[in-house]
């Protein structure tokens, strides 16, 4: 009976180990729980720090205590603990922040912080070992936003165990009343393996001097990408006040491809990598960060305090599992000769509001009273501030695309890579016979247009890349291309709108009932164009020649809202259009801007509720406005149609400061003549396209010289004159990242594996329970037919502080708040080590028939 009892016990204790591997994730939390700070009363966040979604994920929620800042431009740091021993990643982030408030937040991963109080003053640092930025969140700019299947590494062997949050509060007259302030983020957290790991690259400049009084300082950093690839998906920028502009690129064989630009005036928060950027063994990351010396008497020299400067750009990036690095630096030049080439956008000072200026960094600068009084002189610069760019544009007439044989050519684009991207009408033309006095379309007997309609051309030599569209379109019209080079097309005739794959031959999505108008939710009339945000994948559609709206649809294709109206008698007010008849987004200010075509003005509105913000209007523009585009990094082009008898203004193109609407450059083409230019697109080296749809025939138009930037008066800075021979630069921007193919693959498996969950933690434990049951009954039955008794044994980083320490003139002396933005990250240059860790499987009249 002994052994008996001897026998249970064990395989007590082997069933207990066995499901303690199954036990919710909330039993490993009581350690934590017995050490959580007690939070204010007033605190509106969860008392319970750690809350269980399932079996495998939880969430962390990190708060400020409730503080009161006592002072404007103070910074409070607070550390929590990972709740667990094991490895977790952190998957999405919730920031809990009011503007009104706080200014910003950063959220470090690090092993120990630099204080073990509740909170503390952020002078003190923020950790005292590696560290590494996870989050930031700023008034004004994106919150920061992990693609799926990707996470942070946190805890285990490797990752992190502590969590530091840093808040800048910085006009505290909302503390009036002695609140107590909670903000923070709530971090969703899994124990789930994910199949791609989130790093953090930083490039940094260690040497730059910035001479008094000098009105251009450049610091160029560059560096050979040794490792396995890697995909971007944000950037951040940072500098002290002396900073103008910075910006990064990925350089292969010679072409530079953006990953992000932003003036460190701005929040200084993560903004989203535009067009995906993916590095590869032996690319070139470059980065340059333009500053000025004006106004300071002595030199200036890279270092952590109020009176040095800093030249940052940290890129975000996830990689393989089992290739993962979590850290990665930059801080040499390694091919200063290359900067020669460098885009001319790296040296435009991006435009930046008055009010923008005020607590932007995250510094608490002292200064003395003529320090104050030249920065005042400063911010009254910038309000009064115009980009001038001195540069031209013509034709590029040893260009042979305008050659080509088309039909009206209605709208253009440029695809991922750069190529020019052509819509036309083949055989069919809009006459006045083409639609009755209802829009209706009169010609379907003629069939759809047999000829390919999307023509896909070498921007450099014209030459054929790819052709589509066949059999597809009576009548087409807008074009535009997102960012997955998905092509969204508009068809006047069909009243419908469509989205195609570059290489499928059905659409992937329409909107819009054929050859039925309307100007309800789920009818168009001849719309006209189509612009998709990059960021949301909200669809917008500009409805068109026989209605007066702006129709927003989700990226999946549901009605959400609409804006506009037919214009009344008289001037054309806010809002109202008469042939909204082109769209351009602006991802860099969350605005779409349509060109009112009959009305001869550009409308500009709000993305999210389409407010209207303000109108663009020129003399020059003539009575008709037909297209507009947007350029990254401040520029507009828009041309405009034929005047009206007795009228004089030339049909031609514009180039326009995006935030003040000045017109910078007019051009006209030197062979042949327009006659009705229908679209226009242009590229970030100012390469341009204008298509004409009664000439049938596509223009190209370029810089006649790299731009001079004589002087950027908002800035306050004279930008060096680049004198080169060059006629003509067509430097193209060339982004071939590799297939998505796999990554897909595994976020299914991914999926597949969370929807699995439950199911398979009950199959599992009801297995585990039938071989304990029988072997009980076995046993029992055994006790009764023998008399013999049975028995058995149970069987890094890099601390910017430390480093420009080692530099020469450099002291500690004087250290304050800086440091906390941008100089406390890291301690170490160490790379990281290479993880072994394999992925988890887891109405007006009808329009003229030349439109």
């Amino acid at each position: 009976m002994a052994g008996l009892v001897n026998n249970l016990l064990i395989l007590f204790l082997v069933f207990q180990n066995i499901c303690l591997g199954f036990r919710s994730p909330l039993s490993v939390f009581k350690r934590y729980k017995d050490t959580t700070r007690s939070l204010s009363s007033e605190c509106l966040g969860s008392d319970r720090p750690v809350i269980s979604l399932g079996l495998s994920d939880f969430a962390l929620d990190i708060r400020m205590p409730g503080v009161t800042p006592k002072q404007s431009d103070t910074y409070l740091c607070m550390s929590v603990p990972l709740p667990v021993d094991d490895e977790a990643y952190v998957v999405d982030f919730k920031p809990h922040a009011s503007m009104d408030t706080v200014h910003h937040m950063l959220l470090f991963g690090c092993n120990e912080p630099s204080s073990t109080e509740n909170y503390w003053d952020c002078d003190e640092g923020t950790c005292k070992d590696k560290s590494n930025i996870l989050y930031a969140w700023a008034r004004n700019a994106p919150p920061t936003r992990l693609p799926k299947g990707v996470g942070f590494r946190v805890g285990g062997e490797t990752g992190g165990r502590f969590f530091v949050l840093q808040v800048h509060y910085g006009d505290i007259s909302a503390f009036r009343d002695k609140h107590k302030d909670c903000s923070g983020v709530t971090l969703h957290l899994t124990h789930q393996k994910q199949p791609l790991i989130a790093g953090m690259y930083l490039m940094m400049s260690v040497n730059t001097v910035i001479p008094p009084g000098e009105k251009v300082v450049d610091a160029d950093i560059a560096c050979h990408y040794k490792r396995f690839p890697m995909h971007l998906f944000a950037y951040r920028v940072h500098t002290h006040r002396l900073g103008k502009v910075v910006s990064g690129y990925r350089v292969r064989n010679g072409q530079w491809t953006l990953i992000g630009r932003q003036s460190p005036q701005l929040p200084q928060a993560f903004y989203p990598v535009e067009h995906p950027v993916d590095v590869s063994y032996d690319d070139i990351l470059a980065a340059r960060c333009v500053f000025s010396g004006e106004g300071r008497t002595t030199e200036t020299h890279i270092g952590g305090t109020a009176n040095d400067e800093m030249c940052n750009f940290y890129i975000m990036y996830y990689m393989e599992a089992k290739h993962a690095v979590s850290y990665m630096t930059c801080t040499q030049n390694a091919n200063p000769e290359m900067f020669r080439n460098i885009p001319q956008e790296a040296n435009i000072p991006i435009p930046v509001k008055s009010d923008m200026l005020k607590m932007t960094h995250g510094h608490h600068e002292e200064m003395k009273d003529t320090d104050k009084s030249s920065l005042l002189q400063q911010a009254k610069k910038e309000e009064e501030e115009i980009l001038d760019q001195d540069f031209h544009i013509e034709e590029a007439v040893e260009w042979p695309g305008l050659d080509l044989k088309l039909g009206q050519v209605s709208g253009l684009a440029l695809d991922l890579e750069n190529n020019l991207v052509i819509f036309h009408r083949g055989d069919h033309v809009w006459d006045e016979n083409s639609f009755d006095s209802k829009f209706v379309y009169q010609q379907r007997g003629l069939g759809p247009i047999e000829q390919n309609t999307i023509l896909v051309l070498n921007p450099s030599n014209a030459k054929l890349l790819h052709s589509m569209g066949k059999s597809l379109f009576y009548l087409p019209h807008g074009l535009s291309i997102d960012k997955n080079g998905n092509y969204w097309v508009t068809d006047v005739a069909l009243h419908q709108v469509f989205k195609l794959g570059a290489d499928d031959k059905e659409p992937l999505l329409v909107l819009g009932v054929a050859l039925q108008p309307g100007s309800d939710k789920n009818h168009f009339c001849q719309p006209t164009d189509v612009a998709v945000d990059p960021t949301t994948g909200s669809i917008y559609v500009s409805d068109g020649y026989c209605n007066s709206r702006i129709i927003q649809f989700s990226p999946n294709g549901l009605y959400v809202m609409q804006w506009g109206e037919e214009t009344s008698l008289g001037r054309a007010r806010p809002g109202q259009f008469q042939i909204p008849h082109s769209l351009a987004l602006i991802p860099d200010f969350s605005q779409l801007c349509v060109a009112d075509r009959e009305n001869g003005r550009i409308q500009c509105f709000r993305l999210e509720t389409g407010e209207f913000i303000r109108e663009i209007k020129h003399k020059s523009f003539g009575r008709e406005l037909f297209a507009v585009s947007y350029v990254p990094g401040g520029l507009l082009f828009a041309v405009n149609g034929k005047p009206y008898p007795g009228q004089a203004e030339t049909v031609q193109g514009f180039v326009m400061n995006f935030s003040t609407g000045e017109i910078l450059d007019t051009f006209i083409p030197l062979r042949k003549s327009f006659e009705m230019p229908h679209d226009i697109v242009a590229s970030e080296d100012k390469t341009v396209f204008v298509g004409d749809v009664h000439a049938r025939a596509v223009w190209k138009f370029a810089s006649t010289e790299k731009m001079e930037h004589r002087s950027v008066k908002k800035a306050g800075i004279e930008v060096q004159e680049i004198k080169e021979s060059e006629t003509i630069v067509e430097a193209r921007l060339k982004n071939n990242p590799e297939s998505t193919d796999p990554l897909k693959k595994q976020e299914k498996q991914h999926l597949v594996q969370q929807t699995s969950t439950g199911v398979s933690f009950v199959l599992v434990t009801t297995l585990l329970i039938i071989p304990v049951v029988v072997l009980l009954a076995i046993l029992v039955f055994i006790r009764w037919r023998k008399t013999t008794v049975y028995g058995g044994k149970g069987g890094g980083g890099l601390n910017l502080g430390n480093f420009f320490a080692s530099h020469k003139g450099y002291s500690r002396k004087g250290f304050d708040r800086l440091s906390t933005e941008g100089s406390d990250q890291e301690k170490d240059e160490d790379d990281g080590t290479d993880s072994e860790e394999e992925c988890s499987a887891p109405p007006p009249p009808p329009a003229p028939s030349s439109s």
